[in-house]
């Protein structure tokens, strides 16, 4: 199982997710913005991060764009888990190095098989 960071503004959305999450066996820390993810993340070493893109502290596009510069967090894979559907935001967050985009709402079904196909 993996260890899971969990970024999201929304208490709902990170409470669904930990909840999907620690019932399939995964360890998960969450957090409500962006800007706390560089240092959890650093700190935690998770093996992957789910990113919410639109948070009123630090969005996720900075967010992945700053993971993806650092040295401590770069090879952490990032699904970003947002409810922008529109198909440029989708390749936005590829160029910027994420590795998945599950679109909300979503199932688990949706989130545990975004992380097995990683």
């Amino acid at each position: 199982m993996k260890k899971i960071l969990i970024a999201d503004d929304s208490l709902a959305q990170r409470t669904q997710l930990t909840l999907i999450l620690t019932q399939a066996g995964h360890h998960v820390k969450a957090v409500s913005s962006g800007n706390e993810v560089i240092p959890t993340a650093t700190s935690y070493q998770p093996e992957l991060i789910m990113l919410d893109i639109i948070m009123s502290d630090g969005d996720g596009y900075r967010t992945c764009r700053q993971l993806k510069r650092s040295e401590a967090t770069r090879d952490i894979p990032v699904l970003m888990v947002s409810s922008k559907s529109n198909e440029a935001d989708r390749a936005w967050a590829f160029q910027l190095g994420a590795v998945g985009y599950i679109t909300k709402p979503y199932t688990e079904e949706d989130i545990l098989q975004a992380i097995d196909n990683l």
